[in-house]
């Protein structure tokens, strides 16, 4: 597994280059789609594109609020 924070430089032109190892490790090939997602004081990449950015942050909220709710002591809450 490559290391979890690796960084790169822009070009002139606004291009940057995606690490060898971690373009293997997810896949992606010449003209590859991926996501940027802008955090307001950071950016983050998302194998897959915007679309898979989407149903990968819609199955985290879904299973954390699943989690969250599991913790909750009031049994009628627990099936909301």
């Amino acid at each position: 597994m490559s290391a979890p924070v690796t960084s790169t430089r822009v070009s002139h032109r606004g291009q940057t280059t995606l690490p060898a190892n971690l373009r293997r490790r997810w896949g992606i090939e010449e003209g590859g789609e991926v996501g940027v997602l802008d955090l307001g004081n950071a950016a983050l990449v998302i194998p897959g594109g915007i679309e898979s950015a989407k149903l990968e942050l819609f199955r985290v909220l879904k299973t954390t609020y699943a989690d969250g709710l599991g913790q909750l002591d009031d049994p009628e809450l627990q099936d909301q």
